[in-house]
């Protein structure tokens, strides 16, 4: 062979080798980087198909609990007022425990243990319910059942938000599934209860809090980012324009305490079966999830004030409708509006809370809205629904509710037109 042949093919072979051995290390550098991309991906689907399977199990376990409880302690023979306790009793938890154990679980952070052992005890309490028909033995049970039952709720939406991040505005999707499966067991319960009887509630709560139990486990151990719930700024939800919105948002809680305390009684004293009761909630729940889907388009177009004004006011004339509604027609369509007083009031909150709220105070003015409304204001709601029921019957009450949904409603608007032409 040529001596200069080989001389320029030895020179030539770095030349050519150099190119492809950079290219092959680029390769596996994107290669690595595909793999970290695609672990993350699934790991996230992963965590996100698990929260949503809570959802589902929660809020079907509440498809049970909510329309039916009260109906079941009905037919034990409580009085309206005994009823009222109940529920109250149940919104005071709601108030207090959440902010209990939220403290407890940002300061230590254990809020993953936390959320599982409130799982596990809330579902171990339930059973006995099992054990007594007794007004007495059930308000001492249901004292000790929503001290572990009420922050579950909201550890899961904390989560949620955690793992959401910047993606917050896709809630709706994963929430719905909760609505979904609402819907699907008030449904089939109402046929369940109309061929058995309404005792077998019991039963099928403690079996979804068992399921809702052993999922838990499985929740991603995500610390909140702030680990002092009186952190600087929070002296900001002390002014005046969080106040108003705050004690509005809490009238239109107490206006629903008729409707979440009595409405399944309401029907049962006109004469409608288990089934269309069932029926009349999923129906509330399917228009809900609608315009959750929807949510992105209808904040973007909007306001959140006038949302949340618009939504003061279909409440007043939902139960408007429904202090006058024996016909299955206005029933139905007081159910539909459900997706106003319910949906866009419940998103528009969270979103202007968070809006009012100062950065290093979010969490706190979260907690203090769902104190405040969800907590406090069923509580007043089913209290004072509870005494009046004892006195006029049901359609009274929907007339007050009314009323005060109404009040919220002008007194929000007022402020909002007091602080442009300041």
């Amino acid at each position: 062979m040529n001596p200069d042949s080989i001389l320029s093919r030895l020179k030539a072979a770095p030349t050519r080798c150099s190119t492809p051995v950079g290219a092959a290390f680029s390769r596996d550098k994107d290669h690595d980087f595909t793999l970290q991309s695609l672990s993350k991906m699934e790991k996230r689907r992963s965590i996100k198909f698990t929260i949503s399977s809570q959802y589902f199990i929660y809020f079907g376990v509440l498809g049970i609990f909510l329309p039916y409880f009260n109906l079941y302690c009905y037919n034990l023979g409580f009085s309206g007022l005994q009823i009222g306790v109940l529920s109250g009793l149940r919104s005071v938890a709601m108030v207090i425990f959440p902010l209990i154990w939220g403290l407890l679980a940002d300061r230590f952070n254990i809020r993953r243990p936390i959320y599982i052992l409130c799982n596990i005890v809330s579902t171990t309490v339930w059973v006995l319910f099992l054990l007594t028909v007794e007004f007495w033995p059930m308000l001492i049970i249901t004292v000790f059942y929503g001290m572990f039952y009420a922050p579950i709720i909201s550890f899961l939406e904390a989560v949620t938000m955690d793992v959401l991040g910047a993606e917050k505005k896709s809630y709706g999707r994963i929430r719905a599934w909760g609505s979904i499966s609402f819907i699907v067991m008030v449904l089939v319960l109402g046929k369940i209860i109309d061929l058995y009887s309404v005792d077998i509630i019991l039963v099928l709560i403690l079996a979804g809090s068992l399921m809702l139990a052993v999922i838990s486990v499985g929740i991603p151990a995500i610390q909140p980012t702030k680990k002092d719930l009186l952190a600087p700024g929070a002296s900001s939800l002390l002014e005046k324009r969080v106040i108003v919105f705050l004690f509005c948002a809490f009238l239109m809680l107490v206006s629903h305490g008729a409707y979440y305390g009595f409405f399944s009684i309401h029907l049962a004293n006109m004469g409608y079966g288990t089934t269309f009761i069932g029926i009349t909630w999923a129906l509330a729940s399917t228009a809900e999830i609608l315009v959750m889907i929807k949510s992105d388009r209808i904040f973007s177009r909007f306001s959140l004030e006038n949302v949340l004004f618009f939504s003061f006011l279909v409440a007043a004339l939902r139960w408007m409708i429904l202090f006058f509604a024996q016909s299955v027609t206005l029933i139905l369509l007081s159910q539909v509006l459900h997706a106003v007083t319910y949906g866009t009031f419940h998103m528009a909150s969270i979103l202007y809370i968070d809006r009012l709220a100062p950065e290093k105070a979010k969490t706190l003015g979260q907690a203090v809205n769902n104190a405040l409304t969800y907590g406090l204001g069923l509580m007043v709601g089913f209290f004072v629904n509870g005494y009046v029921y004892e006195i006029t019957g049901s359609f009274t009450l929907f007339l007050m509710s009314s009323l005060i949904a109404l009040a919220g409603a002008l007194l929000f608007k007022s402020h909002q037109l007091a602080v442009r032409r300041r």
